[in-house]
This record gives C-alpha cells, sequence and structure tokens, in this order.
C-alpha cells in the first residue's frame, strides 16, 4: 500500500473498491472504512461481479464482466479528462507521459465501455465524478485486480487513475493493494521474489550482487529465477529436479490442479515445510514440521508496510521448529557459512544492515514504538506512513497508455458460462487451517457455487439440486446457491475447498510481466446432478 491504514478512518474522502471483497477478505481495514462513511461521510464506490456486503453498503455499485478492469478504469479517466476533474497541476509539476494516455483513453466512452463491460454509461460517469471530486480519493484493491493475464496492465490502470486525480503523495489518497495472507509483505520485502534481493535490490545489478557477495560469501548468478507458477511447471518437464516448499498449499491454490499435481508427482524430491499435513505435503518425500506463529518470536509486515513483533506464547509442540531454525539447520548440515543466527533477532540485525528500506528497525525499536512502516533507513527516521510524499521514487510519475486486452479464455457454445474465484470470511486461503476448525467448518463446511436464477433454469436447477461444474482441465461437483447477487452468465466458486476445488477448473494462462495465473477468468459449463 502507498498509504496507511489509519489515514482511511481520518483522511480519506472517497474509496474507490475494484478487485476486492473488503469486509470479508481484509474485514479489520472495511471496518475502518465503514467508520470514515459513518462518522465523516466518506463516499464508497464499489466495482465488482458480485453484490458484496461492501457493495451493499456503498453509496454506488457497478456491477461488471470480470477480465474488463483495463476498460473501466480507462473510461472513469475519460470522464475525468472530459468533464475538466483532472488536477491539471499535480500531472504538470509531478508526471510525465499524460498526453499520450489522454489520447489513448479519448476512445474509452462511456458507451464503449459499457458494451465492453456491461457498466451502464450513466453509472460509470458517476462514479468518475464521486472519486475526481472528493479528493483524497483512495484506491482500494485486491486479487480481483492482479489474478488476470493483464494483472500489471490492471495495476499500471489504477496508477493512472490515482496520478490523474492528484492522489498519489498525499494521506489519505493513493493505491493500496490488499496483500492475501498476513505476512506476503514481508515475504516479498525480503526477497521471495525471482528478481530480487531483499529490499527490491535487482538481481541484475552487478552492484548489488557485490554486495551480497561481500555478506554471503557467494550469491546466485545475474539471471532472475522462476516464480513459483514457473516452478510447478519446471518440475513437471524436468528443469527443476528438487522443490522445497514452505508454507504454500500448491495442491489447493495452483491454477489447474491436474496438472500441478502430475507437475509435483515428477519431481525427483519434494519437501514441504508445513504446520499441518498438507495434501501438497502429502505427496512429499520429506515432511519438516514446523513451529506456528504462537510457537515462535520474529516479525510479520502487513499491507501497509507494518513491521510488528511476533511473540512466542507458548513453546513448540513435538519436534516442531521454527521455520529459521530449519533452514539454518539444513544449511549447516549442507556444509554452507553463515547460517550461524542463534536467534531471529541476529536475523534481524543482518536484515537492517543488508536492506536500505529496513535499515533503522530493530527488535529494541519495535518494542518501544511498536511499529514501523518502512522506508525507515535510518535508526533516528520515524517511519513512512504513506510514499511519495512531494516526489516519486523514481522522480516524475510515469503514465502509461493502456489498451484493454480480453483474458486468456471466454465463453463460449461449449462453455458458457464464465467463472471468477475468490475468499470467504471464514476460511483461509486453502484451508490448512481453517478447516481443521470445528466453529469455523461449522460455518461454511462445503464448497458451493453461485449461479443466478436464470442460468440456474436454463440448466433445470430448483435451488436445492447439486452441480457439475467443468472446464477444459477439471470437473468438480459442489452444492449450487441461486442468488442474484451475481449476474446472469456469471458463477462464483470459493476456492477453499480440496475436495471441489475451484482451481481443477481455472486456467494456468500467466501475466507476461507478473507470471501471476488467471484465477478469476475462464469459461465452464454446468450441468444439475442427482
Amino acid at each position: 500500500m502507498t498509504n496507511s491504514q489509519p489515514e482511511f478512518t481520518r483522511d480519506t474522502n472517497c474509496f474507490l473498491i475494484i478487485g476486492s471483497n473488503t469486509s470479508e477478505g481484509h474485514p479489520l481495514i472495511a471496518s475502518r472504512i465503514m467508520k470514515a462513511r459513518e462518522e465523516r461521510g466518506a463516499k464508497l464506490v464499489v466495482i465488482d461481479p458480485r453484490k458484496t456486503q461492501m457493495a451493499r453498503l456503498a453509496d454506488l455499485y457497478l456491477p461488471f464482466r470480470p477480465g474488463t478492469d483495463v476498460a473501466v478504469l480507462n473510461g472513469l479517466m475519460h470522464v475525468i479528462i472530459s468533464e475538466g476533474l483532472a488536477d491539471e497541476a499535480y500531472i504538470a509539476e509531478r508526471t510525465e507521459g499524460f498526453e499520450e494516455m489522454k489520447a489513448l483513453v479519448e476512445g474509452y466512452t462511456p458507451e464503449r465501455v459499457e458494451e465492453i463491460s456491461a457498466i451502464p454509461a450513466d453509472g460509470l460517469r458517476e462514479a468518475a465524478r464521486l472519486y475526481a471530486t472528493n479528493r483524497p480519493s483512495a484506491i482500494i484493491y485486491a486479487m480481483g485486480i492482479t489474478q488476470h493475464t493483464t494483472g500489471t496492465d490492471n495495476v499500471k490502470s489504477c496508477a493512472n487513475l490515482a496520478m490523474l486525480c492528484g492522489n498519489v503523495g498525499v494521506a489519505g489518497g493513493g493505491v493500496n493493494p490488499l496483500r492475501g495472507q498476513n505476512n506476503v509483505q514481508g515475504a516479498c520485502d525480503l526477497g521471495a521474489l525471482a528478481n530480487v534481493y531483499p529490499g527490491y535490490q535487482a538481481v541484475v545489478s552487478e552492484q548489488v550482487q557485490e554486495k551480497f557477495q561481500n555478506a554471503w560469501g557467494c550469491t546466485s548468478d545475474l539471471n532472475i529465477g522462476l516464480t513459483v507458477t514457473e516452478m510447478i511447471e519446471a518440475a513437471g518437464d524436468g528443469r527443476v529436479r528438487a522443490l522445497y516448499v514452505m508454507g504454500e498449499n500448491p495442491m489447493v491454490a495452483d491454477p489447474d490442479i491436474n496438472h500441478a499435481r502430475h507437475c509435483l508427482e515428477q519431481v525427483e524430491f519434494l519437501v514441504v515445510q508445513d504446520i499441518f499435513l498438507s495434501e501438497t505435503a502429502e505427496l512429499a518425500h520429506v515432511v519438516f514440521p514446523c513451529a506456528s506463529f504462537v510457537e515462535k518470536d520474529g516479525t510479520f509486515t502487513a499491507t501497509d508496510r507494518r513491521i510488528q513483533r511476533v511473540r512466542k506464547a507458548i513453546e513448540p509442540i513435538g519436534d516442531a521448529k521454527a521455520d529459521w531454525e530449519v533452514i539454518c539447520l539444513l544449511a549447516q548440515r549442507m556444509g554452507a557459512t553463515g547460517f550461524d543466527f542463534s536467534s531471529p533477532e541476529e536475523v534481524m540485525d543482518e536484515i537492517a544492515q543488508l536492506t536500505p528500506i529496513y535499515g533503522g528497525v530493530s527488535y529494541e525499536r519495535l518494542e518501544q514504538e511498536g511499529f514501523l512502516q518502512w522506508p525507515v533507513p535510518a535508526f533516528d527516521h520515524p517511519g513512512t506512513p504513506y510514499l511519495h510524499k512531494g516526489k516519486f521514487s523514481r522522480g516524475l510519475g510515469h503514465f502509461h497508455a493502456i489498451e484493454f486486452k480480453e483474458a486468456a479464455e471466454l465463453p463460449d457454445d461449449e462453455y458458457p458460462l464464465l467463472l471468477t474465484t475468490g475468499r470467504l470470511m471464514f476460511h483461509w486461503h486453502t484451508g490448512t487451517m481453517t478447516r481443521r476448525s470445528e466453529k469455523l467448518d461449522q460455518e461454511v463446511p462445503a464448497a458451493y457455487v453461485e449461479i443466478h436464477p436464470q442460468d440456474a433454469a436454463d440448466i433445470g436447477l430448483n435451488g436445492h439440486k447439486r452441480v457439475r461444474v467443468t472446464s477444459r482441465r477439471g470437473e468438480i461437483e459442489l452444492d449450487a446457491r441461486v442468488t442474484d447477487r451475481i449476474k446472469p452468465g456469471i458463477v462464483f466458486i470459493p476456492f477453499h475447498f480440496a475436495e471441489a476445488a475451484a482451481n481443477a477448473l481455472t486456467h494456468a494462462a500467466l501475466d507476461p510481466t507478473a507470471k501471476i495465473p488467471e484465477y478469476k477468468v475462464c469459461a465452464v459449463k454446468m450441468e444439475a446432478i442427482s
């Protein structure tokens, strides 16, 4: 997030939520949004294929066809520019590339966007006016924006819209992606990406490589590695011979699960490190039991770059060890040097030495101050509540002229429905933890598919039958929920349930830049079964 959660309650005057079921996926942030709406009259615009709880509470809700985000965002910018609502002084002083972007969005009239996205032209105009005239305005998105073959284009388009109205580098504004798990931000910050060392220091930089060679004694080469999804594919064709999976469950989370299973079964050596025997761990040659969050010390970095301490509540059960201990012990057995840490605090001290954005972070400061928000480059630096104040980190903010592209797979005569996937409030990601909780499992014990009454009638469904949902990659059987919270032609399946895994159906096509799969759009057919 460019901004911070407290700013939503205090400063934001308009929230534009797109690609986020905020109240179920991020309920604490949703509570801040609702408090701003109730106490200060902040406006709320929700653009989503389903009428979620946030949509029901919004000042304006616009249902649309999944995968058409770029067209919608270009349409919003068309209205803002044509009606003279853009922040011209901000654009002139702090950005570049505006004229090219302006020329492109001239072609995205509300009427054309309606044809592409199914959002009524007048609704698009109203949304644009609410966002542009109630500044500071915050864009909030989640995986509904990123999990597309055009995910990178979607994110750039969100940045375009924010800069157009001067909403970057101000309290209460910004472009705010809500991360999918509690420490995804921290994992990315500290090098769990194929193209960077900790602190987003590029692996292709000889200067950066020399820095880490001096610190660690050795590094990898200057080539960018494989992403998570690419690793699974490479395991299937022999390019990767061993996989070490930590706290990840690709047998539920990956697209086209049947193919993922085939790939994992081909790999010569599979190690899984987890707190439970997940569906992926069941395929492993070796399983390392590791400690849960209540059994270890460390830090989590939240979605708004907030670094917080995690404190051990109980000792690890059985032979479980903290993740850092498992890695260090394994490295030592393999003859590596530099893995003689005696505590996670020592790990944090090395992070501060090598990672500029964490340069002023220490356990002592976190104990005293409660949290720090990066970048915090020095021990006398207070941290950074919001990014790009006064100046973008690259200098000038760059507008990108982005044309709309369709998803990799669209409905046709054989597979006439569009499937989109997502989360529920009562379950967490692949259900490895929450489905072992009796109370949470009682709330939603089984998978289901949401289908519009018109589509239900077309397949002869009376609202009480089970259905078979089939794509070109697999099929599942599950209960059907007939509801008008979703548009005709679209169906929704939560992805938490291994026995009826939505990702047995989803498409493995990747965004060419970020290499993230297109979880949010694929073509399916459905039939009623007894």
